[in-house]
């Protein structure tokens, strides 16, 4: 890509089959089964992404940072990865994920091979299926793992807000946790608006809308901080949500949470 901004022509005839098959993806020039489920998964996807923005931002010369994006369907979670990988020559970036979603095989092998860093909190559905969860996470907290993985060089994505969010208008409140990871570690912030353009009424956003994908200017905390007080930790998330909100169009909300959906 030579355009820091891609119009819709341009991403339609960027992301040919083509394309996607003969991109290059030397990082994981060693990891054949990687390299074909990041192709496989654009493909499928690849008529549903309009536009790219800012992808300066997420280049392997800004490494480390912490991506922080809003979260509007289930197959984000798998789409941004795959795309990162893409823009980012098979870099990836570790996204966290929820660890009951590998229960479903699919998507369990999608993340062992996007090395998603799983998260333990909530629980199986249906319940019982809890006995399966020390099969994905262990005694590492996914907090722990991803300053580890920053440590090491690697990139981190999370969803702040915590869940899917289909309004078309609002963002959730989230959580603190990236923004206290950021201030821990040193590790620089980039927002990213993932914008729903045909979304403008009262419809939630459904599994098959197309969307833009706008990275923004890295928010740089500043020297690591191994325990930030609890005020610096809130501003940092607000200024983060800020950010998002602005790349998204989505309103700030002070809602936490909502039901899935």
């Amino acid at each position: 890509m030579t355009e820091l901004q891609l119009s819709q022509e341009a991403v339609e005839a960027y992301w040919t089959r083509s394309t996607l098959w003969k991109q290059p993806l030397e990082e994981m020039a060693g990891d054949p089964v990687s390299r074909l489920i990041a192709r496989l998964v654009l493909l499928a996807r690849r008529k549903y992404i309009l536009d790219i923005d800012g992808e300066e931002n997420v280049s392997r010369e800004q490494d480390p940072f912490i991506l922080v994006a809003n979260h509007n369907q289930y197959a984000e979670a798998i789409v941004m990865g795959a795309l990162l990988a893409f823009l980012r020559r098979g870099k990836r970036v570790r996204f966290l994920a929820d660890w009951n979603f590998a229960l479903i095989p699919p998507v369990a092998l999608v993340y062992h091979y996007a090395q998603c860093i799983l998260l333990d909190q909530k629980p199986a559905r249906p319940k019982f299926l809890g006995v399966f969860k020390p099969l994905f996470v262990g005694e590492v907290s996914g907090f722990d793992q991803a300053k580890h993985a920053l440590a090491n060089g690697d990139c981190v994505g999370i969803f702040p807000e915590g869940t899917t969010n289909r309004d078309p208008h609002h963002l959730l409140k989230g959580h603190s946790g990236a923004a206290r990871l950021s201030l821990e570690t040193g590790a620089p912030l980039v927002p990213t608006g993932i914008h729903y353009p045909g979304y403008t009424g009262v419809r939630r956003i459904g599994e098959r809308a197309a969307a833009a994908v706008r990275f923004g200017a890295p928010l740089r905390p500043g020297s690591a901080v191994e325990k930030p007080p609890l005020r610096e930790v809130r501003q940092w998330h607000e200024e983060m949500m800020g950010a998002i909100s602005q790349l998204c169009g989505k309103g700030l909300t002070r809602r936490r949470r909502h039901k899935r959906g």
